[in-house]
Protein backbone atom coordinates (compact mmCIF):
# COMPACT_ATOMS: atom_id res chain seq x y z
CA UNK A 1 0.00 0.00 0.00
CA UNK A 2 1.88 2.99 -1.37
CA UNK A 3 1.37 6.87 -0.42
CA UNK A 4 1.01 8.74 -3.51
CA UNK A 5 -0.52 11.86 -4.52
CA UNK A 6 -4.08 12.19 -3.31
CA UNK A 7 -5.03 13.91 -6.14
CA UNK A 8 -4.05 11.86 -8.97
CA UNK A 9 -5.02 8.36 -10.67
CA UNK A 10 -2.36 6.42 -12.51
CA UNK A 11 -4.76 4.65 -15.10
CA UNK A 12 -4.17 1.79 -17.02
CA UNK A 13 -7.09 1.33 -18.47
CA UNK A 14 -10.83 3.34 -18.76
CA UNK A 15 -13.73 1.43 -20.08
CA UNK A 16 -17.04 3.65 -19.80
CA UNK A 17 -19.60 0.24 -19.97
CA UNK A 18 -19.28 -2.77 -19.02
CA UNK A 19 -20.84 -6.03 -18.04
CA UNK A 20 -18.33 -8.45 -16.92
CA UNK A 21 -16.71 -6.62 -14.23
CA UNK A 22 -19.53 -6.70 -11.35
CA UNK A 23 -22.53 -6.77 -10.80
CA UNK A 24 -25.15 -5.16 -13.73
CA UNK A 25 -23.86 -2.54 -16.23
CA UNK A 26 -20.17 -0.76 -14.85
CA UNK A 27 -17.80 1.32 -15.26
CA UNK A 28 -14.36 0.29 -14.95
CA UNK A 29 -10.92 1.39 -14.03
CA UNK A 30 -7.55 -0.41 -13.97
CA UNK A 31 -4.94 1.49 -12.38
CA UNK A 32 -1.56 1.34 -12.78
CA UNK A 33 1.21 -0.42 -10.58
CA UNK A 34 0.91 -2.91 -8.11
CA UNK A 35 3.31 -3.60 -4.96
CA UNK A 36 1.70 -7.32 -4.77
CA UNK A 37 2.51 -8.87 -7.88
CA UNK A 38 1.04 -11.98 -7.96
CA UNK A 39 3.03 -14.91 -10.18
CA UNK A 40 0.72 -15.83 -13.08
CA UNK A 41 -1.31 -12.29 -12.95
CA UNK A 42 -3.60 -11.93 -15.88
CA UNK A 43 -2.36 -7.81 -16.01
CA UNK A 44 1.26 -8.01 -15.40
CA UNK A 45 2.02 -4.78 -17.40
CA UNK A 46 0.04 -3.24 -15.22
CA UNK A 47 2.49 -4.14 -12.34
CA UNK A 48 4.81 -1.08 -13.32
CA UNK A 49 4.41 2.23 -11.55
CA UNK A 50 5.47 3.79 -15.16
CA UNK A 51 3.14 4.04 -17.89
CA UNK A 52 -0.23 4.56 -17.66
CA UNK A 53 -2.57 8.10 -18.02
CA UNK A 54 -2.78 10.49 -15.32
CA UNK A 55 -6.26 11.80 -14.45
CA UNK A 56 -6.92 13.99 -11.48
CA UNK A 57 -9.69 12.96 -9.36
CA UNK A 58 -12.47 15.08 -10.48
CA UNK A 59 -11.94 14.82 -13.93
CA UNK A 60 -12.04 11.13 -13.50
CA UNK A 61 -15.11 11.26 -10.61
CA UNK A 62 -16.45 13.02 -13.65
CA UNK A 63 -16.14 10.69 -16.65
CA UNK A 64 -17.22 7.50 -14.13
CA UNK A 65 -20.74 9.49 -13.28
CA UNK A 66 -21.09 10.59 -16.92
CA UNK A 67 -21.22 6.91 -18.28
CA UNK A 68 -24.49 6.92 -16.06
CA UNK A 69 -23.78 2.85 -15.37
CA UNK A 70 -24.57 1.26 -11.96
CA UNK A 71 -21.78 2.40 -10.74
CA UNK A 72 -18.07 1.83 -11.12
CA UNK A 73 -15.59 -1.38 -10.50
CA UNK A 74 -11.92 -0.71 -9.58
CA UNK A 75 -9.41 -2.96 -10.42
CA UNK A 76 -5.72 -3.01 -11.45
CA UNK A 77 -2.93 -3.28 -10.79
CA UNK A 78 -3.34 -2.47 -7.47
CA UNK A 79 -6.06 0.17 -6.52
CA UNK A 80 -5.25 0.22 -2.59
CA UNK A 81 -1.84 1.66 -3.50
CA UNK A 82 -3.65 4.73 -4.67
CA UNK A 83 -6.10 4.57 -1.60
CA UNK A 84 -6.18 7.99 -1.30
CA UNK A 85 -7.04 9.38 -4.83
CA UNK A 86 -9.53 6.67 -5.20
CA UNK A 87 -11.11 7.24 -2.16
CA UNK A 88 -12.18 10.81 -3.53
CA UNK A 89 -13.24 9.14 -6.65
CA UNK A 90 -15.07 6.49 -5.03
CA UNK A 91 -17.20 8.61 -2.38
CA UNK A 92 -18.14 11.19 -5.58
CA UNK A 93 -19.17 8.28 -7.61
CA UNK A 94 -21.23 6.78 -4.39
CA UNK A 95 -22.78 10.38 -3.82
CA UNK A 96 -24.44 10.75 -7.54
CA UNK A 97 -25.70 7.28 -6.10
CA UNK A 98 -23.56 4.77 -7.83
CA UNK A 99 -22.09 1.68 -5.89
CA UNK A 100 -18.63 0.80 -5.62
CA UNK A 101 -16.84 -2.05 -6.26
CA UNK A 102 -13.53 -2.86 -5.50
CA UNK A 103 -10.60 -5.83 -5.90
CA UNK A 104 -7.78 -5.82 -4.03
CA UNK A 105 -4.68 -8.29 -3.80
CA UNK A 106 -4.59 -7.63 0.45
CA UNK A 107 -6.44 -9.44 2.12
CA UNK A 108 -9.24 -8.02 4.59
CA UNK A 109 -7.57 -8.55 7.84
CA UNK A 110 -4.33 -6.81 6.18
CA UNK A 111 -6.16 -4.14 4.71
CA UNK A 112 -7.92 -3.76 8.18
CA UNK A 113 -5.13 -3.90 10.30
CA UNK A 114 -3.70 -1.12 8.06
CA UNK A 115 -6.36 1.26 8.87
CA UNK A 116 -6.40 0.40 12.89
CA UNK A 117 -2.55 1.65 12.21
CA UNK A 118 -3.30 4.76 10.75
CA UNK A 119 -3.69 4.58 7.38
CA UNK A 120 -6.84 6.99 6.95
CA UNK A 121 -6.25 6.43 3.28
CA UNK A 122 -6.79 2.89 3.41
CA UNK A 123 -10.01 3.43 5.50
CA UNK A 124 -11.70 5.55 3.29
CA UNK A 125 -11.73 3.54 1.00
CA UNK A 126 -12.78 0.89 2.27
CA UNK A 127 -16.11 3.21 3.61
CA UNK A 128 -16.50 4.32 0.38
CA UNK A 129 -16.51 0.50 -1.26
CA UNK A 130 -19.97 -1.42 -1.45
CA UNK A 131 -18.53 -5.32 -2.53
CA UNK A 132 -14.75 -5.93 -1.89
CA UNK A 133 -12.90 -9.16 -3.40
CA UNK A 134 -10.17 -9.53 -1.38
CA UNK A 135 -6.78 -11.43 -1.84
CA UNK A 136 -4.16 -12.40 -4.10
CA UNK A 137 -4.76 -14.62 -6.96
CA UNK A 138 -3.03 -17.89 -6.75
CA UNK A 139 -2.45 -19.94 -9.97
CA UNK A 140 -2.78 -23.30 -8.23
CA UNK A 141 -6.53 -22.60 -6.86
CA UNK A 142 -8.26 -21.54 -9.78
CA UNK A 143 -11.84 -20.58 -9.53
CA UNK A 144 -14.15 -21.55 -12.54
CA UNK A 145 -17.16 -21.41 -10.36
CA UNK A 146 -17.70 -18.21 -9.12
CA UNK A 147 -17.96 -15.18 -11.51
CA UNK A 148 -15.00 -12.03 -11.16
CA UNK A 149 -12.76 -13.84 -9.35
CA UNK A 150 -9.46 -15.87 -10.51
CA UNK A 151 -8.71 -17.91 -7.60
CA UNK A 152 -10.78 -19.54 -4.39
CA UNK A 153 -8.60 -18.20 -2.03
CA UNK A 154 -10.28 -14.72 -3.00
CA UNK A 155 -13.19 -13.14 -0.61
CA UNK A 156 -16.31 -11.59 -1.65
CA UNK A 157 -17.32 -8.53 1.37
CA UNK A 158 -20.30 -6.72 1.72
CA UNK A 159 -19.32 -3.60 3.27
CA UNK A 160 -22.65 -2.38 2.73
CA UNK A 161 -25.94 -3.71 2.40
CA UNK A 162 -26.31 -3.00 -1.30
CA UNK A 163 -25.09 -6.49 -2.69
CA UNK A 164 -25.34 -8.81 0.54
CA UNK A 165 -28.25 -11.02 -1.33
CA UNK A 166 -26.02 -10.91 -4.21
CA UNK A 167 -23.41 -12.72 -2.36
CA UNK A 168 -25.91 -15.45 -1.78
CA UNK A 169 -26.31 -16.57 -5.47
CA UNK A 170 -22.85 -16.03 -6.54
CA UNK A 171 -23.12 -19.46 -8.07
CA UNK A 172 -25.86 -18.40 -10.18
CA UNK A 173 -24.01 -15.72 -12.19
CA UNK A 174 -21.55 -17.36 -14.83
CA UNK A 175 -18.23 -15.19 -15.60
CA UNK A 176 -18.50 -13.52 -19.15
CA UNK A 177 -15.68 -12.14 -21.46
CA UNK A 178 -16.61 -9.23 -23.52
CA UNK A 179 -13.51 -8.79 -26.39
CA UNK A 180 -13.66 -4.85 -27.71
CA UNK A 181 -12.51 -3.05 -30.67
CA UNK A 182 -11.60 0.44 -30.63
CA UNK A 183 -11.12 2.90 -33.20
CA UNK A 184 -8.15 1.97 -34.48
CA UNK A 185 -8.42 -1.34 -34.52
CA UNK A 186 -6.70 -2.36 -31.16
CA UNK A 187 -8.18 -5.53 -29.11
CA UNK A 188 -9.14 -5.47 -25.77
CA UNK A 189 -10.19 -8.23 -23.63
CA UNK A 190 -12.10 -7.80 -20.29
CA UNK A 191 -13.57 -10.52 -17.46
CA UNK A 192 -11.85 -13.35 -16.77
CA UNK A 193 -10.99 -16.88 -18.90
CA UNK A 194 -7.83 -19.25 -19.08
CA UNK A 195 -5.86 -18.94 -21.42
CA UNK A 196 -6.99 -21.88 -23.84
CA UNK A 197 -10.78 -20.31 -23.74
CA UNK A 198 -9.26 -17.23 -24.98
CA UNK A 199 -7.06 -18.56 -27.41
CA UNK A 200 -10.37 -20.50 -28.51
CA UNK A 201 -12.17 -17.20 -28.44
CA UNK A 202 -9.69 -14.80 -30.35
CA UNK A 203 -8.25 -17.48 -33.73
CA UNK A 204 -9.55 -16.05 -36.22
CA UNK A 205 -10.72 -12.92 -35.50
CA UNK A 206 -9.49 -10.06 -37.61
CA UNK A 207 -9.53 -6.35 -35.84
CA UNK A 208 -11.08 -3.89 -37.77
CA UNK A 209 -11.74 0.05 -36.79
CA UNK A 210 -15.26 0.88 -35.38
CA UNK A 211 -16.50 3.33 -38.04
Amino acid sequence: MSDVDSHIVAVARFLPRTVVEGPGERTAIWVQGCSIRCPGCFNPQMWSVRGGALFSVEKLMSQVVAAGTEGLTLLGGEPFDQAAALAVVAAGVRAAGRSVMTFTGFTLDELSAAGEAGREDVAALLASTDLLVAGPFLADQIDTRRPWVGSRNQEFVALTDRYAALLDNLDQVHDRVEVNVDASGRLSVSGWADLDTLDALLTGVEARPVR
